[in-house]
């Protein structure tokens, strides 16, 4: 039996004798576009400014002069309440910590200082005469606290729910890994390989992002195209796409493009993300942004299967309404769009029924991380009542067959023979939004929960 549309009821037998059909129940489920906000991707406004538009991620900075105390020693406080003040939004960070920032002096260790590191002041170009201290990369003390830091802070916060994602920072201007335009003075890549050997041990769960990709035939960055960590383009619709000019080398596709397959292929295993270019903050979204060096943002996403996106020109308020409504058409495209096309049940046998539903994505991106999916069957009095999912989102790549998820609901007593049979995928954040489905019936019955059709004895 197949049965379409919204309303769905279904195993319509006596299951109270157990006489139970010989042939699995399979329903279709109507696709209606997901919601805007859905965990871990879409657009990003900075802490506790984004109330205008609809996210999940929030970024925040700290800065390393705030959180080392020592070699070995730390104050996790600024960090703390930077995260939990997000959560408790019902928001998940994405972080970064710095070491350098054109504005902000005195950021860099005291004790570092004191042990002699050397450090240069000079002012930044292009941000209207901000002076920054850029450390000596090479000392071999700031090498030695960035690896401990870098050990502490996975020990500490590796899977902690209230992180989305973690730039890897500490290098360069902003944590971005470059001192332009005093080249001359950025971590070489041995410095560099410290940085990356000591997050690829720290963190196995959280993901992390580099600002950059190299290959090995990269003269001035480390090599990291074939190590487990994704990207994020800090000048997204301005600096993103291939422009066949020379001096655009160090656009965002070029350099994946010069990373070789690996790179290109990154985004399959590891998440892509940034930063929509200031300049084109909101412009971006406009049928015609008025800049001709905004480049086409519907394109950027689809050569990036870009996840999420810093962005306060959405954040803002009196935003005009064909504007938002085209950010939200393409906001929806970023990242992942799982549906769930069908839904199959089997017979009642020894008081319970295997369920099985197929998950499908839409969307441009994978899932990152392993968030564990439950079954619910809400009853009429209104108990509900869960049971384990076995099944993944993570790595299930767009265009690819669906994915069966399975389950058993076991139906052991009068009490438990009917009610509205129900699907989610819970945030590990406890107030964090779940995923949502593209489903027409997505928070039919409950939020967050996806109804998958009626019990009923």
């Amino acid at each position: 039996m197949i049965v379409h549309g919204v309303v769905l009821v279904f195993l319509g037998s006596s299951l109270g004798a157990e006489k139970a059909e010989e042939t699995p129940t399979r329903i279709e489920l109507e696709y209606a576009p997901a919601a805007v906000r859905n965990p871990l991707k879409g657009l990003v406004p900075y802490a506790g400014q984004g109330r205008e538009f609809p996210h999940s991620l929030e970024f925040d900075y700290v800065s390393f002069g705030e959180v080392m105390t020592g070699y070995d020693s730390f104050d996790w406080q600024p960090l703390e309440r930077r995260l939990d003040a997000i959560a408790a939004r019902g928001n998940q960070a994405v972080f970064r910590v710095f070491l350098e920032y054109p504005g902000r002096l005195g950021v860099i260790p005291e004790f570092l200082i004191r042990d002699g590191l050397t450090v240069h002041r000079y002012v930044v170009a292009d941000t209207n005469g901000k002076e920054v201290e850029t450390p000596d990369y090479e000392d071999e003390r700031l090498r030695r606290a960035l690896r401990s830091f870098i050990t502490a802070m996975g020990k500490r916060y590796d899977g902690d729910p209230r992180l989305g994602f973690l730039t890897a920072g500490l290098l360069g201007h902003w944590g971005e890994w470059h001192t332009y335009p005093r080249s001359e003075l950025f971590a070489s890549k041995a410095v560099q390989e410290d940085v990356l050997d000591a997050f690829e041990s720290a963190f196995q769960t959280t993901p992390i992002l580099l600002r950059y990709p190299a290959g090995g035939a990269n003269d001035r960055m480390a090599s990291n195209a074939k190590r487990g960590f994704g990207y994020h383009d800090d000048s997204f619709a301005w600096a993103t796409l291939e422009t066949g000019r020379r001096q655009d080398f160090w656009y965002f596709v070029p350099l994946l493009n010069a990373a070789g397959p690996e790179a290109r292929e990154k985004w399959k295993t590891h998440p892509i993300g940034g930063e929509i270019r200031p300049e084109a903050w909101g412009k971006v979204f406009d049928q015609e942004p008025g800049d001709d060096r905004i480049q086409d943002f519907r394109r950027c996403v689809e050569e990036t299967h870009a996840s999420w996106l810093m962005d306060s020109g959405m954040s803002r308020r009196n935003v005009p309404e064909a504007r938002r409504q085209r950010a939200e058409e393409e906001v929806r495209r970023m990242g992942y769009e799982f549906h769930v096309p069908t839904v199959e049940i089997g017979p009642l046998r020894d008081g319970s029924r295997t369920v099985t539903v197929a998950i499908e994505n839409r969307g441009i991106a994978p899932f990152y991380v392993d968030w564990n999916p439950e079954f619910g069957l809400l009853e009429d009095e209104g108990e509900l009542i869960t049971f384990p999912c076995d099944g993944s989102l993570i790595g299930l790549l767009p265009g690819e067959p669906p994915r069966q998820w399975t389950g058993t609901i076991p139906l052991d007593s009068e009490d438990r023979l009917k009610g509205t049979l129900m699907l989610r995928v819970p945030n590990p954040l406890p107030n964090g939004i779940p995923i949502r489905f593209a489903n027409a019936t997505q928070d039919a019955d409950r939020p967050g929960w996806l109804t998958l059709g009626r019990i009923n004895p």
